[in-house]
């Protein structure tokens, strides 16, 4: 041990250190280390005892191993079951589509062919996904398949069970989830060539139509290197494609003449829902630019040589040449103010506007079901289909658009718009027109520059 009193002062070690050698520092230190550890052991307790001081006991037990021979017995009795999914085929039959799907069930196929919602199988069109899960013999335990196209905010869909020894059916409705998809296309020969080479659904296709149908005639109007953007909702059930919605906004260039609309719906309000330009305005016009989808004009607002009689006369409406069958829209919202047969006309329905305007459409081959004298109508609503009854040489609509009970050119006509949005409503739409626009230049390239670039 070490005498307190024999330790020089810390000061007088750090002369002695400076002092001397190198390897006298080095020595120095080392017995500074040994006198410092020295006076630690001597003057501190130890915390605990010494391990190797300490009782050992030892736990012993004994497990025994498990039988392979009974859990293979055990995997081989329970039962096992196989998922197989396939889709409907042109011309299926039942036996067919069971034995895709690796079902042999007598009693299933049975059961599917009285049971009154198990019977859905047979309505089910080519392409939708039928799922079953069988045993390892082939004995159906349940069987899914989606019914209809998912209108509203869920999707039908069948599910036929085992239950014990009984087979169940019921159809459900699941929730959809739905989408926001962008694309673009290019005339190249019609609109609906365009929409298919972009992977667009036609319904959407339609939509695109009547969004502009009141600047643009698609039958006559369309130029080879017109351009299109659309943005539109999709639904979808457990990554399968259901349908598709509403387009939510649209980008149109035709020629030189370039129009946008985007949809807004402020709940509450005496609008509702519409399209409306990205300043706020409702594009909504009071009447169609045509009351058919796609014609030609055969005959338009001028004097010319009766067909018929052979004499000149004022054609005081447009010809729309079109095959028989083609539907005829109402060009703007009223009331049906005259249904049936007059003289030349043939068949003729008069649908009276508000501030004294009407519109005509003769020679039509038969009247929408349920059209009568008193009806209101809506814009687009269709309202008979293309004939040449009456004084007609060929199959087309004569369209006449009256004021005040006389015609005038309806391609020239000028009539208002809807009302635009209130101030109240303008700062929620702003917020979705500018992430439509935002949208508009991803699908342009020359435009995603432009805004990065900002």
């Amino acid at each position: 041990m070490i005498s307190i009193d024999k330790i020089l002062p810390l000061n007088t070690i750090r002369v002695m250190l400076l002092g001397s050698s190198r390897k006298a520092r080095i020595v120095s230190a080392s017995a500074l280390g040994l006198a410092v550890i020295a006076f630690g052991a001597a003057g501190v307790a130890p915390m605990a005892p010494d391990a190797s001081d300490l009782p050992v006991k030892s736990i012993s037990q004994v497990l025994a191993l498990p039988d392979i021979n009974a859990q293979l017995y055990a995997l081989e009795d329970s039962q096992q079951n196989f998922v197989r999914e396939e889709k409907i085929r042109a011309g299926d039959t039942l036996a067919a589509l069971l034995g895709r799907l690796g079902v042999e069930d007598d009693a299933a196929a049975a059961f599917i062919k009285t049971d009154t919602a198990a019977r859905a199988v047979f309505h089910l069109p080519p392409g939708k996904r039928v799922q079953a899960q069988t045993s390892a013999n082939g004995t159906l335990q349940m069987l899914s398949a989606s019914l209809g196209d998912g209108a509203g905010n869920g999707l039908k869909n069948l599910v036929i069970r085992r239950e014990g020894t009984t087979l169940k059916a019921a159809i459900t409705t699941a929730p959809l989830e739905k989408r926001v998809e962008m694309h673009a296309g290019v005339i190249r020969s019609s609109l609906f060539a365009a929409t298919d080479a972009a992977q667009i659904p036609d319904n959407v296709a339609k939509q695109i139509i009547d969004m502009f149908s009141t600047d643009i005639d698609f039958a006559s109007d369309l130029q080879r290197g017109d351009r299109f953007n659309v943005v539109y909702e999709t639904f979808w059930q457990n990554g399968e494609f259901v349908r598709a919605g509403r387009i939510l906004a649209g980008e149109f260039t035709n020629g030189d003449a370039s129009y946008r609309t985007v949809w807004f719906d402020e709940p509450g309000t005496a609008q509702g829902g519409g399209y409306y330009s990205f300043d706020g305005k409702s594009l909504k016009k009071a009447f169609l630019k045509s009351p058919l989808e796609f014609s030609r004009i055969s005959s338009g607002f001028s004097m010319r040589m009766h067909p018929i009689s052979g004499q000149w006369k004022r054609h005081e409406g447009v010809d729309f040449a079109a095959a028989v069958g083609t539907p005829i829209r109402a060009s703007g919202d009223g009331v049906v103010e005259f249904v049936g047969g007059q003289n030349g006309y043939g068949n003729v329905v008069v649908v009276k506007h508000w501030s004294n305007y009407s519109t005509a459409y003769a020679h039509m081959s038969r009247f929408s079901s349920g059209l009568r004298k008193g009806a209101h109508v809506s814009q687009g609503d269709v309202i008979g289909y293309v004939g040449m009854t009456g004084w007609s040489t060929g199959p087309h609509l004569h369209y006449e658009f009256r004021v005040n009970n006389k015609p005038r050119d309806p391609l020239s006509v000028d009539v208002p718009n809807a009302q635009p949005l209130t101030v109240a409503e303008r700062h929620r739409f702003q917020n979705v027109a500018s992430d439509m626009l935002h949208r508009f230049a991803l699908l342009n390239p020359t435009e995603s520059l432009k805004l990065a670039s900002r």
